[in-house]
């Protein structure tokens, strides 16, 4: 690399870090992540199924949290049900083609979603209108909604009963808070299943 590029590279991490030590000194954060993690445990045993969305990166973390709970995290355990709605290409461009984007994930939580059940809407911005749709659809359906976005939240807060804000306005610092949450999550979720001998 050259000078300027290494300037780039060190000024990247340097945010990052930044904004991780924010993250790790913030008592609503800390906090935050034990009500998410708490919403899923409860969900997952009684049974109920976690659903994700996101667009973009947003929608790779999607399938990455799905991964983890489905396969494994830390631990070797029993699979989560989790269920990623970013990945089945015939259904997301029939409702694309028939309904239009904005509708992607709420009929596919309208038609999977069940009391009890929990929905995490990833979404940097807190504004993409699919998401925000998703939000809606779950709460008449009596899913619990947990929103992961950053440090403004756009519209998201009124629509969700557990809200995770990474503390920055720059999107790819606030993905990297959000994996970096998702697998903290994960990992907490796996530990108060497994203590109580509850694994779904």
């Amino acid at each position: 690399m050259d000078a300027s590029e290494t300037d780039y590279a060190r000024s990247h991490l340097a945010l990052s870090l930044a904004a991780l030590r924010v993250a790790s000194a913030d008592a609503e954060f800390l906090a935050s992540l034990g009500r998410v993690a708490g919403e899923m445990a409860k969900a997952l045993a009684a049974g109920g199924k976690i659903l994700l969305c996101g667009n973009g990166g947003s929608a790779a973390d999607a399938q990455h949290i799905a991964g983890e709970l489905l396969s494994r995290f830390e631990t070797d355990r029993a699979p989560m049900p989790a269920v990623a709605l970013t990945t089945d290409t015939s259904v997301l461009t029939a409702i694309g083609n028939d309904y239009g984007y904005e509708q992607v994930f709420e009929r596919q939580v309208r038609g999977l979603g069940a009391r009890g059940d929990v929905l995490i809407a990833i979404s940097t911005s807190g504004r993409s209108p699919n998401i925000l749709r998703a939000l809606d659809a779950a709460r008449e359906r009596g899913v619990v909604t947990i929103g992961f976005t950053g440090a403004k939240g756009g519209d998201m807060a009124s629509r969700c009963d557990v809200l995770l804000r990474a503390p920055s306005d720059k999107t790819p610092v606030i993905q990297q808070i959000h994996i970096t949450a998702a697998h903290i999550v994960c990992g907490i979720v796996e530990r108060r299943l497994m203590g109580a001998g509850k694994q779904p």
